[in-house]
């Protein structure tokens, strides 16, 4: 997907397994305003199909990923 998305905040969870970014995450989204928009780099292997499910359970919109060697960007809109 595209790296373009303008975000609010960032969370740098590289280094983290699971559950550990998406729980950073959720406190994170937290702290933002509806509409607001998360950045979200993780490293863990199972993290892109995480956020995945992490965003329907939630509802919270998952704009996008980016998956790269070093790991994936996850963006997500705060419902």
């Amino acid at each position: 997907m595209t790296t373009d998305i303008p975000f609010d905040a960032e969370l740098d969870a590289s280094g983290l397994t699971c559950p550990l970014p998406i729980l950073k995450t959720k406190k994170a989204l937290n702290a933002l305003a509806s509409g607001q928009v998360l950045k979200v780099v993780t490293t863990d292997p199972g993290a892109p199909r995480d956020f995945q499910a992490f965003a329907v359970q939630t509802g919270n919109a998952l704009l996008g990923q980016q998956e790269a060697d070093a790991g994936c960007t996850h963006y997500l809109k705060r419902r």
